[in-house]
């Protein structure tokens, strides 16, 4: 088994008050200058679409966010995802950031949604909501 990514106090802290509190639905860790710990870049409350545009044309992300969308009875509902963000014009880390992905999801075993996107359509609100269905 790999070593597990290290991950900054910070970035703990961020998941760990996703997990245990509703004020926050989104949570999106980086590798800001080279691999090593990951790194919080973002925490907030954000939309889809805030969350969607939160993310660099150019490099990876790792993206922990809660999808809150209607069952097909009407039902709301909540889903936890966890996304690997690697746009096609990204070039540095792409293999830490994989490491780091398969770190995540030992991290949060009750993310039963997972996924790689490459472009920004792969991450459409219909398309993670059948994904969370």
């Amino acid at each position: 088994m790999n070593q597990p990514t290290p991950l900054s106090e910070e970035s703990l802290d961020a998941l760990q008050h996703l997990k245990e509190t509703r004020e926050i639905n989104t949570v999106i860790l980086c590798y800001p200058h080279h691999p090593g710990a990951l790194e919080l870049d973002v925490e907030g409350n954000l939309t889809h679409d805030e969350m969607v545009q939160a993310l660099p044309d150019d490099e990876p992300r790792l993206i922990v966010h809660e999808l809150s969308f209607a069952s097909p009875e009407g039902t709301r509902r909540s889903e936890r995802l966890l996304i690997l963000w690697v746009p096609a014009a990204a070039t540095a880390h792409e293999e830490a950031y994989t490491a780091g992905y398969e770190s995540l999801k030992e991290l949060l075993p009750g993310v039963r949604v997972h996924l790689t996107a490459r472009r920004a359509d792969q991450l459409e609100y219909r398309r993670l909501v059948a994904l969370a269905g």
